[in-house]
């Protein structure tokens, strides 16, 4: 079976990879190796057409592929809260928290996170559009294989772009590199708090495998909270998979990263989430209202879930 990533270098679907790299999806009986497809949309549209069998990846992603979420189900939460931050340039001096010194800056976000960046904005009173913020793509792309957000670190460097909304691995690395700041990191108490629940990752699944291969989808969920466990009793377990898969520099950060991670291990998909994402996607424009829980989450296997 095939699971996909729009990100691998990264602590954002880490659980999903390490549920491969630590055997626990082979010692729930299936046979998953993981591959990196980007963008998210990529990924889901990977699983819309039989391209692969789980995709990891933010909770609301999906409705690029599947209108109002109809053909997949989340099986089980990978942690909990939008995981993604805000970073600028070092130099610009901007303190933490401080929306309002975005005006007339350039920031880069990937297709679909990008809208996460945006209602956060607009949330905190600062409308991209009224404010002269522009939102855009890494200017020439993403190298194949390249985290986004170590790219988008490595254009905040060169001063090729103000700043940039991406995962924990690519925030790591611009502040290790001297490069970046952190302004917004929503998990922890910055910006609008009703940001958090706007999207979490998730692991994901079609309707198709759960009703043709239910075994599997719980399986699958299984193995993510024997993860979780692993990691929370030996958090040295995450560099252990980062020397086998990750550049040297960013497999000495991992394990730092999964370690701030673990209070927002946890499986449950809450109905207080499903509603507040439901909130965001319709905001965004992604949804026209919003959409029973039972038609967003797999009800067969919430029992597996880690309270």
């Amino acid at each position: 079976m095939k699971l996909a990533l729009p990100d691998l270098v990264s602590n954002s679907y880490f659980p999903a990879l390490a549920a491969v790299e630590l055997g626990f999806f082979r010692d729930e009986g299936l046979d998953v190796a993981h591959e990196l497809v980007f963008p998210v949309s990529a990924s889901f549209a990977a699983l819309r057409d039989g391209g692969c069998d789980f995709v990891a990846g933010s909770s609301h992603a999906g409705l690029a592929a599947f209108p109002r979420f109809a053909g997949q189900r989340l099986l089980c939460a990978l942690s909990h809260g939008m995981y993604w931050f805000l970073v600028m340039r070092k130099d610009l001096n901007i303190a933490r928290g401080d929306l309002s010194a975005l005006r007339g800056r350039r920031l880069v976000a990937a297709p679909m996170v990008d809208v996460g960046l945006r209602l956060m904005l607009r949330a905190g009173g600062m409308d991209p559009a009224a404010n002269d913020i522009t939102i855009m793509p890494l200017p020439g792309g993403v190298p194949h294989g390249v985290s986004f957000g170590v790219a988008a670190a490595e254009a905040l460097g060169a001063g090729t772009i103000d700043g940039f909304w991406a995962n924990g691995m690519g925030a790591e690395v611009a502040v290790e590199r001297g490069v970046g700041a952190i302004v917004i990191d929503v998990r922890r108490g910055d910006g609008p708090a009703a940001a958090f629940g706007f999207t979490q990752p998730a692991l994901v699944a079609t309707e198709r495998l759960l009703a043709e291969r239910p075994e599997a989808a719980a399986a699958a969920v299984r193995a993510i909270v024997r993860t979780h466990r692993a990691l929370k009793a030996d958090v040295g377990l995450a560099a252990q998979v980062g020397r086998k898969l990750f550049p040297e520099f960013e497999a000495g950060l991992i394990g730092r990263l999964i370690e701030r991670d673990l209070p927002y291990y946890s499986t449950v998909i809450s109905r207080d989430f499903v509603a507040s994402m439901n909130r965001f996607a319709v905001d965004a424009g992604m949804l026209d209202a919003p959409v029973d829980y039972e038609h967003i989450v797999a009800p067969a296997v919430e029992g597996l879930w880690e309270r």
